[in-house]
């Protein structure tokens, strides 16, 4: 209980002082809207708000569905064969060093308006720390492990199945975690660049409006999205890894 207790007293104070401060300075609410304009903002628009979210949400587990698919591939790929290794890793690396944001005009030129560029851009930016960490985790199973599984007769299909992943599944879900708030990110910028709905699109409408309490309200709306998908993604490795120390609590 008080693991929740301590951020949500946190976040509470901060919006109190929030509220407060904007109140007592008079400070213009197109600069920093207090937080109750900011709430009435979000039940007043709820449907705006609901239709843009329900479009980006989409997008945000499609292209990480799809990040999860390719990474796990990459992962596979590398660690199984050192050529593949030699020839893909430093193409990654190069991947992640150029902005997003550069190259997302041209999925737009090659796939057009559509969810495609954005689920795109959203698989760009979350697979890469999901095949590092699960590259990281099969390279950290023991030796020993391994010897054991050939003395057993284990083919490698069976290795990998039986014994690597179960191991590096604590590093995959670090990935994950990791992941899932990319592809919030990315799918955003994928609006950004171009889109006539979605919440990205909604920031720039409320941008050039200078309705800053619509801006402030799809920005909530989007942390609420990306801690909503990190906590559920906590949960699926609560149940799949109980064992794992990271599920144990201090006092164990």
């Amino acid at each position: 209980m008080g693991d929740i207790a301590y951020p949500v007293g946190t976040i509470v104070a901060i919006l109190v002082i929030w509220e407060i401060a904007c109140r007592q300075f008079d400070i213009p609410a197109y600069l920093l809207p207090p937080p109750s304009s900011v709430l009435a903002t979000i039940v007043a628009r709820y449907d705006l708000l609901a239709m843009h979210t329900l479009v980006t949400t989409g997008e945000i587990l499609v292209g990480f569905l799809l990040s999860i698919v390719v990474g796990v591939v990459l992962a596979l790929l590398i660690t199984s064969f050192r050529p593949v290794e030699r020839a893909i890793y430093p193409l990654l690396v190069i991947s992640q060093a150029v902005p997003k944001v550069a190259i997302a005009p041209l999925f737009i030129v090659w796939l057009g308006f559509g969810w495609e560029p954005k689920v795109l851009v959203a698989v760009l930016i979350a697979f890469f720390p999901i095949v590092v960490d699960l590259v990281a985790g099969i390279r950290s199973v023991p030796s020993s492990m391994r010897k054991l599984a050939l003395s057993m007769g284990a083919n490698a299909y069976v290795t990998l199945y039986k014994f690597l992943i179960p191991h590096a599944l604590p590093h995959l879900f670090a990935g994950l975690k990791v992941g899932v708030t990319l592809a919030v990110s990315g799918a955003i910028i994928g609006e950004f660049v171009g889109a006539d709905r979605g919440l990205g699109y909604l920031l720039l409408f409320a941008n050039g409006q200078m309705d800053t309490n619509l801006l402030f309200a799809a920005i909530v709306v989007l942390s609420v999205i990306g801690v909503v998908l990190f906590y559920l993604l906590l949960l699926i490795e609560a149940w799949l890894l109980p064992w794992h120390q990271t599920q144990q609590s201090p006092e164990n």
